[in-house]
């Protein structure tokens, strides 16, 4: 007989603790008992080995397992993805997990889709494609681009950076994100010469014809009016197209940014930092797109698998 595995253990706690407390019924026990089989099933065989390493995408990927491969309807899914949310509750009130993985899973659009990236090789072509045959603003759009990329930024938090919220000699800008929250954020050199490039030669310009108002604001428009987010949106399309890359947005960018640190083995926490985001659930992911690359590359290159 197999030895019980963690996730045995705890399923058996669980459902004693379910019986004793709870008065629920012999048969919706006997469900939770079934659905909480049907995962360790799967997340065994996907090499997680016990509950405190199940990560959110692990259970993703387990319900689209239900109803892709297994052919579940809707309501059983939901109804698996009910038991889960109650069982990794528990663990986390009885402190048997640090963290529960199964907290965003009542909000499926978090996991049904994954966020669309571009390679580095596809983002240095669209940083920098702005050049003097592209426009008057050139200088602008490079400068917004690298900073978007460098910094992982959203459209919105670009149009209100300020003069002052860039600091060349610390390498940093202030952003206010969601929940007017404050962070500083690093950015690399390609984007401080960009920035100063812009500032020096193009931005002066772009304040002739206003009279004090929103001069703060670090990009302007051709009338010296701060960029609204759909601008923004509207220069990243305009420089995709003329790099022959589709279905790019502003989102992408910052999609890209989180997705190419990973790789390169930044740690998560501060990536969660650089993004803004409350949850580091928000910020994991960019994991599993990360593990999908690595996937992909396990296919192409090891023997085993490419022969």
């Amino acid at each position: 007989m197999d030895k019980p595995s963690p996730f045995d253990h705890a399923a058996r706690e669980f459902l004693n603790w379910a019986r004793i407390e709870t008065g629920l019924s012999a048969s919706t026990l006997e469900a939770y008992g079934r659905d909480l089989r049907y995962m360790k099933e799967y997340l065994v065989g996907a090499g997680v080995k016990s509950p405190d390493a199940v990560r959110m995408e692990h259970l993703a990927q387990h319900l689209q397992q239900l109803k892709r491969e297994r052919g579940l309807d809707s309501s059983t899914v939901t109804r698996h993805l009910a038991s889960m949310r109650v069982f990794f509750r528990w663990l986390q009130a009885e402190r048997k997990i640090a963290r529960d993985p199964a907290r965003l899973l009542d909000r499926p659009h978090r996991w049904r889709r994954l966020p669309g990236t571009l390679t580095p090789g596809q983002m240095r072509k669209l940083v920098e494609a702005p050049n003097a045959e592209t426009g008057d603003l050139w200088r602008r759009d490079r400068a917004m681009l690298e900073v978007m990329y460098a910094s992982g930024l959203r459209a919105s938090e670009v149009g209100t950076l300020k003069m002052n919220d860039f600091n060349a000699t610390l390498g940093c800008v202030i952003v206010i994100g969601k929940g007017n929250k404050q962070r500083m954020v690093p950015v690399g050199e390609p984007a401080i010469a960009a920035i100063d490039e812009y500032v020096k030669e193009t931005r002066p310009s772009l304040t002739r014809f206003r009279d004090g108002r929103d001069l703060f604001r670090l990009f302007l428009s051709f009338s010296g009016k701060p960029l609204e987010r759909v601008a923004v949106w509207q220069i990243v399309r305009k420089y995709a197209d003329l790099s022959g890359l589709h279905g790019v947005h502003p989102h992408k960018l910052r999609h890209s940014f989180a997705t190419h640190l990973l790789s390169g083995g930044a740690d998560l926490r501060v990536v969660q930092e650089l993004l803004g985001h409350a949850d580091i659930a928000t910020t994991e992911i960019y994991t599993h797109v990360d593990q999908r690359r690595l996937r992909e590359v396990l296919r192409k290159f090891h023997p085993r698998e490419a022969s």
